[in-house]
């Protein structure tokens, strides 16, 4: 496997931190790196705070003066809200080293909180053109009362070829901010946490089992881009011989060589 692909990510808990401290940190580190800057991680817990993307319409907050204050950002997506008891995971990742399409990011990160979910026995699906994970329109038990609600946000921004932002779990936290704005720009929208579906965790032990899920899917990946590129350079190579014989065939020269 190729040391860059398979190269390990390194994993910082920031702890609870003011949105624009993290915001400010990802994007210096981004515009900093180099091809040789390990990724990176981070797993942050921040105040309350709305963030509307860059293609965002402000008429998506529908309580203008909640108290809670409103950050413009450079991701994809509209509006949401981060808080106390919501995991949010930062991936900061050279894509174009790991050989990492934006469509194959966005559907690991989607299946890392599927499986963490499922590690407290809470079921997630996603919805075609609407990034984030939903609980089922078919879930059982206390999640029934939710179905097509959301309980985790995603959005990315890629610049020269890096990612940052990331994702957003619903762990255990005040839901009321929610209602004061069209979550992800859809009006009337559920969203809903892990507690209220059932689960009990506390948000370090929900952000360890998203943190090894990504790595795992990650990691995944890696192999197989490592398993076809081992399949194709004897393929390769194979064509490259054929084509030294051809010439060598009708050429003196390249015979001689």
């Amino acid at each position: 496997m190729s040391a860059a692909i398979a190269e390990p990510i390194v994993l910082r808990w920031r702890g609870t931190e003011a949105y624009q401290i993290s915001f400010d940190a990802m994007r210096e580190f981004t515009a900093q790196r180099d091809a040789s800057t390990p990724d990176e991680i981070w797993l942050v817990e921040h105040p309350p705070v709305f963030t509307l993307g860059q293609a965002g319409k402000p008429e998506h907050l529908l309580i203008a003066n909640s108290g809670i204050p409103l950050v413009q950002i450079d991701r994809g997506g509209q509006i949401t809200y981060h808080g106390p008891g919501q995991v949010v995971a930062y991936l900061l990742l050279d894509l174009r080293r790991r050989k990492l399409m934006v469509r194959e990011l966005v559907t690991l990160i989607e299946q890392a909180v599927i499986e963490t979910l499922a590690a407290y026995n809470l079921a997630g699906e996603r919805k075609d053109g609407a990034p984030g994970i939903y609980v089922p329109d078919d879930a059982q038990g206390e999640s029934a009362a939710h179905s097509g609600a959301k309980v985790a946000a995603l959005g990315l921004k890629i610049r020269n070829g890096c990612s940052y932002h990331g994702v957003s779990l619903n762990v255990s936290m005040d839901l009321s901010p929610f209602l004061a704005i069209n979550p992800c720009g859809y009006a009337g929208l559920e969203t809903v946490d892990m507690a209220t579906l059932g689960a009990h965790a506390t948000w370090r032990e929900a952000a360890q089992t998203l943190a090894a899920r990504l790595e795992a899917n990650l990691a995944g990946h890696a192999q197989r881009v490592a398993a076809t590129q081992a399949e194709t350079l004897p393929a390769a190579e194979a064509a490259a011989a054929d084509l030294a014989a051809e010439a060598a065939a009708v050429d003196p020269a390249a015979r001689a060589v």
